[in-house]
């Protein structure tokens, strides 16, 4: 139950065990295209697709260093770890990050980031991490960026590394010009295989203003696909196979089912913890679908709790990242996760909890889930 890397199913295990293929030949060809095709399906885009040989870090900073050049201002809200260094991303490229920042836990509203574009008319681009893994928050206005970036035709980014195909994504309806994820996310693939989806306009900015990089030069991925449906550098094949194998089952479930199901299941999670004594750690209208963040209660030791979960109960969750170690663990909701996952979730961090001396009420806990599921 971690929020990444998550359970892989076996089918996508298997089908990594194959004979190793030449990248250079037509074999390749009937591997990557249907990738790059059913990418396109799940971040409902007609523009390109890019699937990097990298984690998720690696497709973020492909992001910047294709469109943020020196002096570039960048808006981005920051509330937690990774929001935190993607402005960091966007200052080593030469940009100005200009932060809207708030407390962990809480979302910058989008009356804030109207006012940061109202102080800067002349941004370059927005950026925003949609799901802040480290803090269990999640942005819930991405689908009116798209107004305040038409008023200069500045770019549109969105950092989707762990809440795609877990959220909707609207990339060409709302006006998203760069998106991208991590397959070890809510596509339950093995780690290694990060998509990154461009439309046309920013396609043609990075083309024409081609980066001062070799692997992450988005330009040199666009034309190797469009001359041979190829890659400019050796992939990752196996995991290329796993990837694939996790985009037939997310289509075969349909991506609005898939959507659906997540959300039913961290409403249960969210449900079923407060219900045994445990409180949220982000506030109710910046929580996140994907990443449940809980505070600890008085007194419980974090990695004795975790260590104990794990080793008694087998279910493994993380812990806090930054200031906010020993005070939040973090249980994923991504990926394979069903009516299985949050029942033994529930009972086990009960269980974990009664052990160590704290009163807890797992049937009410499992009762207040259960109510939740019901729409599963």
């Amino acid at each position: 139950m971690l929020p990444g890397p998550t359970n892989v199913p076996e089918r996508v295990t298997r089908a990594m065990y194959v004979p190793m293929i030449n990248h250079r030949s037509d074999d390749f060809v009937e591997l990557y295209e249907p990738c790059v095709e059913k990418t396109k399906q799940v971040f409902r885009t007609e523009g390109d697709a890019v699937c990097l040989s990298a984690s998720g870090t690696g497709a973020v900073e492909a992001s910047v260093v294709n469109l943020v050049k020196k002096g570039d201002k960048v808006i981005i809200p920051v509330n937690g770890e990774f929001s935190g260094r993607l402005a960091q991303m966007i200052e080593w490229a030469g940009g100005q990050a200009v932060r809207v920042t708030t407390e962990p836990g809480v979302n910058a509203t989008l009356d804030q980031v109207r006012e940061a574009f109202d102080n800067n008319p002349d941004v370059k681009a927005f950026y925003c991490v949609w799901n802040e893994t480290s803090t269990g928050t999640m942005l819930n206005y991405l689908d009116r960026i798209k107004d305040l970036t038409s008023r200069n035709d500045s770019f549109y980014v969105v950092d989707g590394v762990s809440i795609v195909g877990g959220e909707t994504l609207e990339m060409d309806k709302w006006g998203v010009d760069v998106a991208m994820t991590g397959a070890q996310k809510a596509f339950a693939a093995p780690p290694g295989i990060s998509p990154i989806c461009v439309g046309a306009r920013a396609k043609k900015y990075m083309i024409d203003n081609p980066p001062s990089t070799m692997y992450f030069n988005l330009p040199r991925y666009f034309k190797y696909y469009e001359e041979s449906k190829h890659t400019p550098f050796t992939p990752s094949l196996p995991l290329l196979y796993a990837y694939n194998e996790a985009m037939d089952i997310i289509l075969e479930e349909g991506l609005d089912n898939r959507i659906r199901r997540h959300r039913t299941c961290s409403a249960a999670l969210y449900s079923g913890l407060s219900a045994i004594g445990l409180t949220p750690f982000a506030r109710e209208d910046s929580r996140s679908t994907v990443v449940i963040a809980l505070n600890y209660l008085p007194g419980l030791e974090d990695r004795t709790f975790r260590n104990t979960l794990s080793g008694k109960f087998r279910v493994l969750i993380a812990g806090g990242f930054g200031h906010l170690k020993g005070k939040v663990f973090r249980v994923g909701c991504m990926g394979e996760v069903g009516r299985y996952h949050v029942m033994r979730t529930i009972s086990a961090i009960s269980s974990t909890l009664a052990l160590m001396g704290y009163d807890t009420d797992p049937q009410a806990g499992l009762k207040a889930a259960e109510q939740r599921l019901s729409d599963l």
